[in-house]
Order: C-alpha cells, then structure tokens, then sequence
C-alpha cells in the first residue's frame, strides 16, 4: 500500500502527489484515523443521531423566533433602498420562504459536493491534497465508515455560523433568519438521508431505493458524477446526470 495504516492518514496523503486520485478514489472497507491527537480525532467522529440531537431542537427553537418575529409586522423587503415602495413581509409566508431556504441549501449541497468535495488537487499540492482528504477524500476511501458519513457538529458549526452571516448581511433580519432556518432543515434532512443511503436498506421501487442506488454508482463507478445526494434535481441541469444505461445494465 501507498501509506502506512498504523498511523494516522491525515499527514501522509499529501506526499502521494500524483497517485492520490487513483488512490482515493478505490475504496476500503476499514476504518480511518486522521489525526494523531485523541480529541481531534474524537472531534472528527459522529454518530448519525448526534446531528439530529443537536440541531433539531435549532431548527425547532429559530422556526418559533423567525414566524413570532414576522407576525410583529415589521418585516419589510427593500426598505433600505425606499420605504415608499417596501414590501411587507406577512407571517403566512414563512412556511414558503422556509421551503426557499430549503431549496437553497439543496442547490449548495450540490455546489459543495461538485466543486470543493470532488475537486481534483494539483499534484504537487500537499496542503490542498491534504484538505481534500480531510473534506471528502476520507469518505471516499473508507464509504463504509459509519462514524465519518455525517458533519461533526463542531466544525458544522463555524460553516454554519458563516452562512448565517451572509444572508445576515444580504436580507433583513428575520426574512435572512427564516430563510437560514430552512437551509438548516433541510441540512439535516441531507445528513440523515446520505447516513440511510449508506445504512439503509429502502424497498425497492421506492424513492430512497433509487437515490442509493444512484449514491452507489457515485462512489464506485462514476465518481465525477452523481453529485446530488438528497435529490438528483440539480444534477440534470448541470449536466451531471449518471448515464441511464448504467442502471439498466446491471437489471
């Protein structure tokens, strides 16, 4: 093998240089350290149900703050620009922009795993070759690692708290809350779908049935395609769409 793996991998995929694509994307079943520190590593885990315990009750608590903030009334679109012509935002549409925001992240879900989780890193780059491990390589290597296939709330957390700060920054307030909030949701929902797509074993013919055997094909067969995990929506119009005749040839 490439690497030693009595040790950490972490600090060792850097030097694989050009070898690292080839070598990532063949995938092992048996479980993998990153960091030589016990915390980190500790930090770097997480049981499927820990995402749900942590940011359900957020969802749950913010959903209350961003409907009981809009039925105050004083929630207005374009009021910075002109208060003649502001729109007023009602609290009957927070259930719509709840759906936007979750519209929204599904579209980011799949512009993270495209362009920062499948990016190729130049050979002679150890730090990005590193990073690209730590982001998604990891998952790649060891698919059947069940403490690795959902976000470690710590470091959710800082991406999460960054994308707070930018709708903060492009909406009013409670408008850029509730929209966040349904971003956060369907996160979530993404997490515990992209678990059971690896875990679970759906009905076949139903919904989930084919979006795992479509996350299958992503991860050992068409690796630069597939990027939708929660929804094969955006993959059709990016054009990322694995081919129909993988599937009928293996029926």
């Amino acid at each position: 093998d490439l690497v030693d793996w009595q040790k950490p991998l972490l600090w060792q995929v850097g030097y694989l240089g050009e070898k690292y694509d080839e070598w990532v994307h063949q995938p092992v079943d048996r479980p993998i350290r990153l960091f030589h520190s016990d915390f980190l590593e500790f930090l770097s885990k997480t049981a499927w149900y820990v995402v749900f315990m942590v940011w359900t009750p957020v969802v749950l608590y913010l959903s209350w703050v961003s409907y009981t903030s809009l039925a105050q009334g004083n929630t207005r679109l374009f009021s910075s620009f002109t208060t003649e012509y502001s729109i007023p935002v009602h609290k009957y549409y927070f259930p719509f922009i709840f759906i936007l925001g979750m519209i929204l992240w599904s579209l980011l879900e799949y512009l993270i795993h495209r362009f920062v989780f499948h990016m190729k890193p130049p050979a002679s780059n150890y730090y990005l070759i590193t990073l690209h491990f730590l982001l998604h390589g990891q998952h790649h290597k060891s698919p059947f690692d069940s403490s690795r296939l959902v976000f470690p709330p710590v470091p959710a957390s800082l991406v999460i708290g960054f994308f707070y700060g930018v709708l903060r920054l492009l909406l009013p307030e409670v408008l850029g809350l509730s929209v966040f909030v349904g971003g956060l949701c369907g996160y979530v929902i993404y997490d515990m779908m992209h678990y059971y797509l690896h875990y679970g074993s759906p009905k076949k013919g139903t919904y989930l049935y084919g979006l795992k055997a479509y996350h299958v094909k992503h991860h050992f067969e068409h690796q630069k395609s597939g990027f939708g995990i929660s929804t094969r929506f955006w993959d059709y119009p990016f054009r990322t769409l694995i081919p129909e005749e993988a599937f009928k040839k293996e029926d």
